[in-house]
């Protein structure tokens, strides 16, 4: 069963704090059997460092919401997940842009699923950061 975009703002909007959802994410696309999603990250001044870049923070919790909604679309819809371990890397600022997060599976089982995820800045081809995570599956 392929997940919907509307069925993947659903899951957004009914399973994560008020807190993520204040950074404004939408989805922009889903893909079914691991192929992933991607997901906005939208531009705000609220969400800058000092110096003008955007804050690992938000980046951090954009990747970890991406896989979410990349392991609901290979499993046609949400299932209870757990982030085991997240690692991330910043190689440039994102200044004034949106940033698109591509989340892409790597291997999913019945308990766990591992996640490559790349945040770029619009319009551009270079990484802004690189994560990859490990989540286990509660359902």
């Amino acid at each position: 069963m392929t997940l919907t975009l509307a069925a993947a703002e659903k899951i957004l909007a009914d399973n994560f704090a008020p807190w993520v959802l204040d950074l404004g994410l939408t989805v922009e696309s889903v893909g079914a059997d691991g192929e992933g999603a991607v997901l906005r990250l939208p531009w705000s001044d609220r969400l800058a460092r000092e110096g003008g870049g955007l804050s690992g923070q938000a980046l951090m919790a954009a990747a970890d919401t991406a896989t979410v909604i990349a392991v609901a679309a290979a499993r046609g819809g949400f299932v209870p997940m757990t982030t085991v371990q997240q690692s991330i890397s910043f190689q440039r600022a994102v200044v004034g842009a949106d940033v698109l997060v591509h989340a892409r599976l790597t291997k999913a089982g019945k308990r766990m699923a591992f996640a490559d995820i790349a945040m770029t800045a619009e319009g551009t081809e270079d990484t802004a950061a690189h994560a990859t995570a490990v989540y286990a599956l509660l359902g």
